[in-house]
């Protein structure tokens, strides 16, 4: 009865613009980040568009919180509309706490491997920000929703590789010297937020798939 009254109602669908919006934001901050990798005097600048990116994604997401306590009818479940926008907002909150670090310990070279994560991230962003217009059409799309998700796991499996192989090479560069155990320990704290951007998107990718999973 209640499954039959659901359809006949109007539905809100000013949600997935809100996601779409939401994403593009991720992206920009994923674009920004790279740019602080490739190092150099613009670091500071790319920060702090990560900064402001982080800010509006913050507006998106209580737009999202306020759209889901006054709406009736939602697209889908209204917790998994909030983990959603949740989980997309802690992909930017963490660009922004790597660029605080970066910008903490005044840091303008980077790593090779640091430069493949924030190429990772980026790629992963924009597999993210490509699934969001294809949750409207669920059912039409899922087979794509899906390989997108797989897609940004598999990724993640790179990225696990590269912070490890990252941290392996800083260690073998500053076990010996003066001054080396420190650049050893502000290194292996940078591979850590990148890992973590990663392992946010992931997060991304799940909640897309449980949606997958209750809708169909």
């Amino acid at each position: 009865m209640l499954g039959w009254f659901k359809a006949i109602m109007p539905r809100e669908d000013s949600f997935f613009p809100l996601f779409a919006r939401h994403a593009a934001i991720v992206v920009a901050g994923a674009e920004a980040l790279c740019g602080v990798l490739q190092g150099g005097d613009d670091v500071g600048r790319y920060c702090k568009e990560i900064s402001d990116r982080e800010t509006e994604a913050d507006a998106v997401t209580r737009e999202v919180l306020t759209a889901v306590r006054r709406t009736f009818i939602t697209p889908f479940d209204r917790t998994d509309i909030q983990d959603l926008a949740s989980s997309m907002d802690d992909a930017i909150d963490q660009m922004n706490k790597t660029a605080k670090t970066i910008m903490l310990f005044e840091l303008r070279n980077f790593e090779p491997q640091m430069q493949r994560m924030g190429a990772i991230i980026l790629q992963a962003s924009k597999l993210m920000a490509e699934a969001m217009p294809l949750l409207q059409s669920m059912g039409k799309n899922a087979v794509r929703l899906q390989a997108i998700t797989e897609e940004i796991i598999r990724i993640e499996d790179q990225a696990d590789q590269l912070h490890d192989q990252g941290r392996k090479a800083l260690y073998m560069a500053n076990r010996n010297g003066p001054g080396s155990a420190m650049h050893f320990i502000i290194g292996t704290e940078l591979y850590d937020h990148l890992e973590s951007v990663v392992d946010k998107l992931e997060d991304v990718s799940n909640e897309i798939n449980a949606l997958i999973i209750d809708q169909l």
